[in-house]
């Protein structure tokens, strides 16, 4: 959107996990402030008085803007939205964004080693949605079990690993589309 920057790289001005996007991975948006289309979240936010950074920020949140904005996702799961808020919110930014890397780390290793073409939205999600001291015990199992197998049997037991760990936390790894 035309005039509107922010800084952080990671957590969107609503709550989105920019850095763990397949759009921005895939170089296709340069994430919140950074080349997104029209956004009626970024507009509220120019037109304050003070621009706010995060939603959290604004005296009014949560907003109108945020009636129903989760029942579906987009590209990115929204599924956390409001929660990630609140953590980024408690923590800090600057903490949240650190967790945010260190998710980044996890994804873009998974898409290098554990990728067969056909996983991508899997890792994607299942990386925002899992609490990160189970991505880490899935990498470290991973690593010592997956080894040396060829790239389509590693995907397959990669993507195993997710679903099982994802039904675990009770959590569907999908993303929720329109019907």
């Amino acid at each position: 959107m035309k005039g509107f920057a922010r800084e952080d790289p990671w957590l969107s001005l609503c709550g989105l996990n920019c850095g763990l996007c397949p759009m921005k991975l895939g170089g296709h948006c340069g994430g919140c402030g950074r080349g997104n289309q029209s956004c009626k979240i970024a507009r509220c936010s120019m037109e304050r008085p003070e621009q706010v950074e995060y939603c959290f920020q604004c005296g009014s949140f949560p907003c109108e803007k945020y009636v129903g904005i989760d029942r579906y996702d987009s590209f990115i799961t929204h599924q956390n939205r409001m929660a990630d808020l609140a953590r980024a919110k408690k923590m800090g930014p600057a903490a949240y964004g650190r967790e945010q890397e260190e998710r980044a780390a996890i994804l873009d290793h998974l898409l290098a080693e554990y990728n067969d073409g056909r996983r991508k939205t899997l890792y994607c999600v299942g990386v925002n949605l899992l609490p990160l001291p189970v991505l880490r015990e899935l990498m470290a199992q991973l690593e010592r079990e997956a080894g040396e197998k060829p790239l389509k049997e590693k995907a397959i037991y990669a993507a195993k690993l997710f679903q099982n760990a994802g039904e675990s936390c009770r959590i569907e790894l999908k993303l929720r589309k329109k019907q």
